[in-house]
């Protein structure tokens, strides 16, 4: 009888050591994961520490190099944020193994560059050595919303094989500015001359089309596209195209076959603004 009893008592120790070996597993998933504060949230946490710390310190002398620390560390946050354009919006982090030579954790990352949302996951093993530390990317995955950034998609996949966030994120930097330029400049346009720029896409579309209301069935479409290669080198792709009625070519109005060979001399000439407001007024030319 008493044999029976201490079996009972031993498979219940059993049971309950090893549900506290499962809890004590999920606390500690649960205390390596950690939340990526944005750039703009830093800033601010900052700005409520020198408060906070500037009235705590009434009347006692202020460390004044804690507080150069804070200053220099905000004037550097605000000039990468104004200067890449990238802010961090959230990050999580899992350790999936941890020893004495090496450890792995799995990273989620979440931001904006510009205009442009982004979300990251990938896998971060550092291995030790008694002289040296290393670290290695892999499992890298890149997600940009929708298919409207169409241009990256080569860039990405390229990116992701090699796992060279370095590079994807000064590409994207790039990338992202040259596409905010082509959004302001298509609305630039269009404000100023309503009657005659159209944005079918909207002002995210790679291409506005120039028409003169008083002659049916003239257009020029001048396509804007952002190239970048595999390497990461960012290069803007301007080109015209041309749609005439059959009366107009009767009639000889201009070297229309040549106008796409013309458009690109002037972007050598004039560069992008000038040359497509050139245009736009011819267009709008009566005769």
């Amino acid at each position: 009888m008493e044999n029976s009893t201490y079996k009972v008592y031993e498979d219940e120790i059993q049971l309950l050591e090893e549900e506290i070996k499962l809890l004590a597993e999920k606390y500690d998933d649960v205390k390596q994961e950690s939340t990526f504060y944005s750039n703009e949230e830093i800033l601010t946490s900052i700005k409520l520490f020198q408060r906070e710390f500037q009235g705590e310190s009434k009347g006692q002398e202020c460390p004044s190099d804690l507080k150069a620390q804070l200053e220099s560390l905000e004037r550097e946050i605000s000039f990468l944020m104004k200067f890449t354009g990238i802010q961090f919006t959230s990050h999580s982090k899992k350790t999936l193994e941890k020893n004495e030579n090496r450890t792995v954790q799995k990273h989620r990352l979440s931001g904006n560059c510009r205009s442009l949302p982004f979300q990251l996951e990938f896998q971060l093993l550092e291995t030790r050595n008694k002289e040296n530390v290393s670290a290695v990317i892999t499992d890298l995955s890149i997600v940009m919303e929708s298919g409207e950034y169409s241009d990256l998609s080569k860039f990405v996949s390229s990116t992701e094989e090699h796992g060279n966030l370095l590079l994807f994120f000064r590409s994207l930097s790039s990338y992202a500015e040259w596409y905010e330029h082509r959004r302001c400049t298509f609305l630039h346009f269009k404000a100023k001359y309503p009657d005659i720029v159209a944005l079918p896409e909207g002002q995210l579309g790679d291409y506005i089309i120039l028409r003169n209301p008083k002659l049916s069935g003239f257009e020029l479409m001048i396509v804007w596209k952002i190239h970048i290669d595999e390497e990461g080198r960012t290069t803007p792709v301007l080109d015209l195209l041309t749609k005439v009625p059959e009366q107009v070519l009767e009639q000889k109005m201009g070297p229309i076959e040549n106008a796409p060979t013309c458009f690109r001399s002037m972007l050598l000439l004039f560069g992008i603004e000038t040359t497509i407001e050139n245009l736009i007024k011819v267009t709008g030319l009566e005769k």
